[in-house]
């Protein structure tokens, strides 16, 4: 049996997909057959198995376009079929099993599971990664369901791209494992050249903290958003989302929310949030209004299959009928839990109904492919949600005792490194013993495409009071302080850093005993940041941090030596840039300053940092 390009399938995998389908080898019999007394063999090693049996199959490969004369760089589309199967005494709970892919593996679906800690797909993978049953979280024993194959054993069919193995070479894995606590796993054992197994047993010497989990254990995120049934009926139910700032120096504003239904569902209510559109005519002409023929669309909050979330402003935190709901209501405001622990959670309800065939009670599935951003924040890379033991609640009603979700998934966002020039602030430096500025690098928050300067040249040093005016006002100043110093001015000239804030970080003294420096906000932004909040990881300087003169500094240890910095009360609140005095006068930016000092005791001969 042979596949295309000439790989081929091993006699192995044609037995465990036999194996797999229980309707082929446990079917009913009404007449006479010699099928029951001799079944088909199992694949070697399943049988000698007392553990969890893990299997990896290279099934097929196409050349996928371009196609290049490098066969390093030729991209071809895979197929593969991992399996896990208990054939031990113990049941396994929420299964994870790691592949370590090793060609540049982009995996595009991956039916049976989701990819632990990954994106949405496309999905690079080429380190390797860890799968965990989707729907089927946990395998049962053979003993206790009679040997039905459906209960104790998942299948994932991977699909994707691999680059740089042609044939006859097969782009196998390196390894595949049981990631569950308390089993041991020795290395894959290579069955040919498209197949591996490996026996993953009970480890007697491992110290396994037992907990009366049902579903995968919660993780932990730079934000942690959950979904939670609270409601549910045949065609619709009722959900809650929580968002958690976890991260102690990550914030958000004006959060906005996006997800993907896959089911054709709509929103048709919303409590403490609201949709972007409110256009009905996607379910009036759409499959939803072919089935729910009487209902009044007018009403729906939203029917877009990719619906985007904000949070509603302070003024309707009270309102009968879209607010009065805790966390919510503050313009999408999520702050660090060392900043204000009351506003590091954001919370909203949705009613959503639901399509053909899934019109059970039962049947909730989650909206997949989150993405939540906001205004000058990090970037968030969201995973997949992941079904967890429900939620936890006080009793509505006072007493002690709690009430728990229907269903509940979660999803884990971690911030990203800006890549290259997609920064959303930057930071400028000057001290008292140089006369040039060092401006912000050029492009440093993204250039468009057609500005007509240069995105690679490097920003033009510049007097110190020029770092006050907007870029568009510095030409003439930097050209003028160019020719003072006999600096070269590249032609074409460097584009702007376009950042809607900036930090300046000036040294402004430096003595026997210590040194002093300058820190200056600026929002060139037109829109002002409340709750504003800067942190400063400085490495030599910071046990000698002798004071914080204008704003309230608070030193964290275990934060990388990090120096929290906020508005003290009534400073709090870094306005946007407005028009100057006079017509033709240089706009004004947002600007708040203090001064910081240091002393040299820690650090004897130290003279000064940069930060």
């Amino acid at each position: 049996m042979k596949a295309k390009l000439g790989v081929e399938v091993p006699w192995q995998l044609v037995m465990l997909i036999l194996i797999a389908l229980p309707s082929i080898l446990f079917h009913v019999c009404h007449g006479q057959t010699d099928d029951y007394a001799n079944p088909a063999a199992p694949p070697p090693g399943l049988d000698e198995c007392n553990g969890l049996f893990l299997t990896y199959s290279f099934i097929s490969r196409e050349k996928e376009y371009p196609r290049v004369k490098n066969a390093s760089a030729q991209a071809w589309a895979f197929k593969s079929l991992a399996t896990i199967t208990n054939t031990g005494q113990y049941e396994l709970k929420g299964w994870q099993m790691f592949v370590g892919f090793q060609h540049k593996e982009i995996l595009v679906s991956a039916s049976g599971a989701i990819v632990v800690d990954g994106d949405d797909f496309p999905l690079e993978v080429g380190n390797g990664t860890t799968f965990a049953g989707n729907p089927m979280t946990d395998l049962k024993t053979a003993i206790d369901t009679a040997g039905d194959f459906t209960q104790i054993s998942a299948q994932i069919e991977i699909t994707g791209s691999v680059f740089g193995i042609k044939p006859p070479g097969v782009p196998m894995p390196k390894n595949i494992k049981l990631v569950d606590d308390g089993y041991k796993c020795p290395k894959a054992t290579l069955k040919g050249k498209n197949y591996m197994q490996v026996c993953c047993k009970k480890d007697p010497k491992a110290k396994v903290e037992k907990k009366n989990l049902k579903f995968l254990p919660r993780r932990y995120g730079d934000l942690s958003l959950t979904y939670d049934v609270l409601q549910a009926y045949g065609s619709n139910y009722q959900a809650q989302v929580t968002i958690d700032n976890i991260n102690p120096l990550g914030r958000l504003d004006h959060w906005n929310l996006t997800w993907e239904w896959m089911n054709g569902e709509f929103i048709t209510k919303m409590r403490g949030a609201y949709t972007h559109k409110r256009d009905f005519s996607e379910c009036v002409y759409g499959p939803a209004g072919q089935y729910y023929k009487d209902f009044d669309f007018s009403t729906v909050m939203n029917c877009e299959k990719k619906p985007t979330i904000s949070d509603l402003p302070p003024e309707r935190k009270n309102d009968s009928q879209v607010g009065k709901l805790p966390y919510c209501c503050r313009n999408g405001t999520l702050l660090p839990s060392i900043m204000d622990e009351s506003k590091a959670r954001s919370i909203f309800q949705l009613e959503v109904f639901k399509m053909p065939p899934f019109l059970n009670r039962t049947a909730l599935v989650p909206p997949e492919k989150w993405k939540i951003d906001g205004v000058v924040n990090p970037q968030y890379k969201c995973g997949p949600p992941i079904r967890v033991d429900p939620t936890e609640f006080p009793d509505s009603s006072g007493l002690d005792s709690k009430t728990y979700a229907i269903a509940s998934w979660q999803v884990t966002c971690n911030i990203t490194r800006p890549k290259d020039k997609l920064s959303r602030c930057c930071v400028s430096f000057s001290a008292y013993y140089n006369r040039s500025a060092i401006p912000c690098s050029t492009c440093a928050c993204g250039c468009d495409n057609n500005e007509g300067c240069s995105k690679t040249a490097r920003a033009m040093l510049l007097p110190t009071e020029s770092l006050l005016v907007p870029f568009d006002n510095r030409t003439t100043k930097a050209i003028a302080w160019a020719d003072l110093n006999k600096f070269k001015v590249p032609n074409p000239r460097p584009c702007p850093d376009n950042c809607p804030v900036s930090i300046n970080w000036h040294i402004d003294s430096d003595y026997k005993t210590g040194w002093t420096a300058s820190i200056t906000l600026f929002n060139w932004d037109n829109s002002p940041f409340e709750d504003w909040f800067s942190a400063i990881q400085i490495d030599k300087a910071y046990k000698g941090l002798e004071g914080v003169y204008s704003f309230n500094g608070t030193t964290f240890d275990n934060l990388n030596k990090t120096i929290f910095l906020q508005g003290l009360t009534g400073l709090n609140f870094l306005v946007g840039e407005v028009n100057g005095t006079k017509p033709g006068d240089p706009r004004i930016p947002g600007k708040q300053q203090t001064k910081i000092s240091f002393t040299k005791k820690a650090y004897p001969g130290h003279k000064y940092s940069t930060g």
